[in-house]
């Protein structure tokens, strides 16, 4: 997300973000995009969601998800739906919860800047084509959500090494693998006039192959 913004010149102190689901994805977004200055206006759950256009305590709505199960009727935002959540005006949509939920019935409506993709195949080819028709920004699955298995792989460095890592470590190792990442896949797509998704998929298959090679596995 933040690199995005700054190839699409958008200021996240001044930027807003409204994310479906509040679970281990959803919240921890909402959580990081507000500590960088972006203000959450919209979440929704399994229930329903809400709506605040001056911005959403996300901690707050996070105790009162604890206390009652859902964000739903937490008392300083309006209920919305989770259609509604998808046509909001907004800066950055993060859709973190099911697949399937940017289709043929909602992308022409969709008015988002950029998409970043928490969830696993949040949105359907037909859609992929409308958004890139329409210029949304979209930061596939693939890339945006792979932090979670590269930090696996630091605890297995870690435990190869017999080494322990502050969570600071960890947070600066990921901001560069995540960041030099991005923008392998963006150079793709610039040279091979592409989009996000798109890329994506040709850099993970050339590495597969090459370490395939590599490793004699065929000619």
């Amino acid at each position: 997300m933040q690199e995005a913004a700054t190839l699409l010149k958008i200021d996240l102190t001044d930027a807003n973000a409204v994310i479906q689901g509040y679970g281990n994805v959803g919240y921890h977004a909402a959580e990081l995009v507000e500590e960088i200055g972006v203000k959450v206006t919209a979440v929704t759950d399994w229930r329903g969601g809400i709506l605040n256009d001056k911005g959403l305590d996300t901690k707050k709505v996070y105790a009162h998800c604890q206390k009652t199960g859902s964000v739903v009727n937490y008392p300083e935002a309006d209920n919305i739906t989770n259609a509604q959540l998808f046509e909001l005006p907004c800066d950055i949509l993060i859709p973190a919860a099911l697949e399937g939920q940017i289709t043929h019935d909602n992308a022409y409506n969709i008015k988002a800047k950029v998409i970043v993709e928490g969830a696993n195949g949040p949105t359907s080819p037909f859609a992929d084509e409308v958004l890139d028709d329409k210029g949304v920004f979209v930061v596939p699955d693939i890339l945006a959500n792979a932090g979670g298995v590269t930090v696996s792989y630091f605890e297995w460095v870690q435990n190869v090494q017999k080494l322990f890592w502050t969570e600071d470590d960890v947070n600066q190792r990921l901001q560069q693998i995540m960041s030099r990442a991005f923008y392998e896949v963006y150079d793709i797509s610039v040279k091979e006039k592409v989009n996000m998704r798109t890329a994506a998929y040709m850099l993970a298959i050339d590495r597969v192959a090459r370490a395939k090679r590599l490793r004699g596995i065929f000619p």
